[in-house]
């Protein structure tokens, strides 16, 4: 049944009811009067069941990966362990002030050390910074790091190159640590060709930002070639690790010949994730770049960890305090459940989740590539715009199946994009059910173009003009009398 659109809490209550009792036998409570306010028209008094009922009703029309299916491609919205949110909770953890005595602090720093340590092994490189609060923000500490280097080498150089597969957020972070971004174009196999890379490079070239596996869900097959290229001109090779959750455990980018890689532990290593944060996004660098790192460094002193400000060549700090502090808990209680062989495991199932998709939907939708994928699948909407059906209607009729909608219209080198993750976490019997929603899509895209161009039709609100709304936003609004909700 069709749920009904919950009512402002305006809208609820008498006049005169309350949640709470303000008067008590010696008579009224001793009330600061400054809080007291009279000024506050219609304002909305209501019983306390009346207040519970209407915030958790809203609470219950969210959607997210504790209740549901969330197949976004490029942002691997895995489960999160409830353990990993249990260890981030213990008050030795939740309670910790950033600025509390190194000796009252040990265990918190040792399990940073550690944490560092696991990334090194896992990454093949050489020393880890846990202080970026983000992907994005763990890039642009990557490429601050590969401008220090070159400035100390006295040539700053001023081009980065960054395929067409990248993650958007490449090129801004190139573009704020001052470079020019060069774009490569992928080849017939939606990859980077190391020709490709040869014929870009020059003494101004002071890195290649290379998504490895790129956003087309695909292995960049030359990546060692290319490194060697980029490292004889004495440019960087930066790997992005955002879709290292098709690599841990079985491949170390280190060892493909990358200098730098930022994690996504909100994405790999089971964070929740969605809504701008939490994050955290470390970077791992070769030893030759570590004394660029941000400051301050945990360092070990006759057998006692502390805080090491004193880094002279350091990029300097990146975000307040050391870093998102329960996010790093979060990825420790993870890695600790998992160990090596999980983690190796992990990476595989999230792998062969996305080749049975591919293998299942291939059938009704164009895949983009026809080639074995690695962690997420990108189809196109080529076949169903036969009859006038567009990916944005494919990803709203999903709304109705009960499934959110896949990434879509990314990444941008290939036409109506729907780039699907289905991680490891998914059961085979939810990507069975999700199989189903998108081969009854399909056809009715056939025999009912209308009914999908029209979806959704099960939600509380029908399709929302989302251009309107992200330019002309209505953030405060109280319906007058006899006026009717804001479409």
């Amino acid at each position: 049944m069709k749920r009904e659109m919950e009512a402002p809490i305006f809208e609820k209550g008498s006049r005169g009811r309350a949640g709470i009792d303000v008067v008590c036998d010696d008579g009224p409570l001793p009330l600061d009067a400054s809080l007291l306010r009279e000024d506050l028209d219609d304002f909305p008094e209501v019983s306390e069941p009346e207040v519970v009922r209407h915030y958790v009703r809203l609470s219950q029309l969210n959607y997210s990966v504790a209740t549901n299916f969330y197949p976004l491609g490029s942002c691997t919205m895995k489960y999160n362990p409830v353990a990993n949110e249990r260890a981030a909770a213990l008050p030795g953890f939740a309670d910790l002030h950033p600025y509390a005595p190194e000796a009252t602090v040990q265990g918190a720093l040792r399990l940073l050390r550690d944490l560092e340590h696991w990334l090194c092994e896992i990454s093949g490189l050489d020393a880890v910074s846990l202080q970026p609060a983000a992907g994005a923000q763990g890039e642009l500490t990557g490429m601050k790091v590969i401008r220090a280097w070159h400035q100390s080498q006295g040539r700053p150089r001023r081009k980065v190159l960054i395929p067409e597969s990248a993650h958007g957020t490449n090129p801004a972070s190139a573009t704020l640590c001052g470079y020019e971004s060069v774009p490569v174009a992928c080849d017939q196999r939606g990859l980077v060709a190391a020709e490709s890379v040869r014929a870009l490079l020059d003494e101004d070239v002071a890195a290649l930002m290379l998504t490895n596996p790129s956003t087309l869900g695909l292995f960049e097959e030359d990546i060692e070639e290319i490194a060697v290229l980029l490292h004889a001109c004495g440019a960087l090779l930066y790997m992005d690790g955002a879709n290292m959750n098709a690599l841990m455990g079985v491949a170390k980018p280190g060892h493909m010949g990358a200098d730098v890689l930022q994690f996504n532990l909100h994405k790999t290593f089971s964070t929740p994730h969605g809504g701008g944060g939490p994050g955290a996004g470390p970077v791992a660098v070769r030893g030759f770049l570590e004394k660029f790192l941000p400051r301050p460094r945990i360092v070990e002193r006759d057998g006692r960890l502390a805080w090491d400000h004193q880094c002279r060549e350091s990029i300097g700090k990146v975000r307040s305090f050391y870093g998102n502090f329960g996010i790093l808990v979060r990825a420790y209680s993870y890695l600790l459940a998992c160990g090596g062989d999980g983690l190796t495991e992990a990476s595989r199932m999230a792998v062969l989740a996305a080749n049975y998709l591919k293998a299942r939907l291939g059938a009704r939708f164009q895949v983009a590539y026809q080639r074995p994928c690695m962690h997420e699948v990108v189809l196109t909407d080529k076949a169903q715009n036969r009859f006038g059906v567009r990916t944005l209607d494919i990803a709203k009729r999903l709304l109705d199946h009960g499934f959110h909608a896949p990434t879509i219209y990314f990444p941008l080198v290939v036409a109506g994009a729907l780039m699907i993750e289905p991680t490891e976490s998914e059961s085979l019997e939810t990507l069975d059910r999700f199989v189903a929603a998108m081969t009854s899509i399909a056809a009715e895209a056939e025999s009912d173009p209308d009914k999908v161009r029209e979806a959704p039709h099960e939600t509380l609100v029908a399709r929302l003009d989302e251009t309107r709304a992200a330019r002309y936003p209505i953030l405060t609004w109280r319906r007058a009398a006899g006026e009717p909700a804001p479409a």
